[in-house]
């Protein structure tokens, strides 16, 4: 089994999930959409797996945020495990899909940050003990 690493291949700046990245800066947070979407738009980003690690991207601490305004549009702020990541280009446009197909939501953007960088301590205990960490 490969265990993620951050690894020295590739600068933030060089990722080809760059060209894929909307800021979600527009995206002003609506309480009560918030409360009903998001939980579904997080259940709906745990069927998605980096095809390298048999966890999926939210218990791989991958997700950052997820923001829901009041016209149900989502906006989702991730990292990837290393800039060069193999699945740099169909990850961001899977998280963007996945958060599409859930009820009430109108659109979806997906914004690629690299700041703070990822490290296996954002992984939640249970991708720790899936990948023998714990």
């Amino acid at each position: 089994m490969m265990l993620p690493v951050m690894t020295t291949g590739g600068l933030p700046e060089d990722s080809p999930a760059n060209s894929l990245s909307q800021s979600v800066a527009d995206i002003v947070p609506d309480p009560g959409k918030m409360d009903d979407i998001a939980p579904r738009v997080i259940e709906a980003l745990k069927t998605v797996y980096d095809p390298e690690i048999p966890v999926n991207i939210f218990e791989m601490g991958l997700i950052y945020e997820v923001l829901v305004d009041q016209s149900g549009q989502v906006g989702v702020k991730m990292t990837l495990t290393a800039p060069a990541c193999p699945a740099a280009q169909s990850l961001p446009v899977e998280v963007r899909d996945k958060a599409r197909s859930v009820a009430g939501v109108t659109d979806a953007k997906v914004e690629i940050v690299w700041d703070p960088p990822w490290t296996k301590d954002r992984m939640s205990d249970a991708a720790k003990l899936e990948l023998g960490l714990l």
